[in-house]
């Protein structure tokens, strides 16, 4: 590439990188600062992790756009990073519900079945959904 065009392209990778440290530094602070598991919860799994996409991302720009090379490492990072952190939130907010959650009133989920995780489905036949299970 010639020169303004490794410049745009460096100036674009250190955009995505301080974009997504800024991510990072909010996610860290929300992780320490909010009170409790549940709301701490959203920290890690969203702000933190757009803040290691844009980090991740703008490192395979520099990579393809500097050094000329594709970067699959950093690819496969991110689809790891944005595949598990939902995965991980959701049991950690399972096993929280089931050790902490009894102790307090669940909202109304506007459905007969309730929480998955407190109440028993109802009977199939009361339902009109066919057998009940075996």
């Amino acid at each position: 590439m010639s020169g303004a065009g490794v410049t745009i392209v460096e100036a674009l990778a250190s955009l995505l990188i301080v974009i997504g440290a800024v991510f990072g530094l909010v996610g860290s602070y929300g992780l320490v600062k909010l009170p409790d598991l549940v709301m701490r919860l959203h920290a890690p799994t969203k702000a933190t992790t757009l803040g290691v996409g844009g980090v991740l991302l703008g490192a395979m720009v520099h990579a393809w756009g500097v050094e000329g090379r594709s970067s699959w490492h950093e690819l496969l990072i991110a689809l790891f990073l944005f595949v598990t952190a939902p995965i991980s939130a959701n049991l950690i907010a399972k096993a929280w519900l089931h050790r902490e959650g009894a102790d307090r009133p669940l909202p109304p989920t506007g459905r007969e079945c309730g929480w998955a995780n407190d109440d028993p489905p109802p009977d199939a036949s009361e339902s009109g959904r066919g057998d009940p299970p075996r």
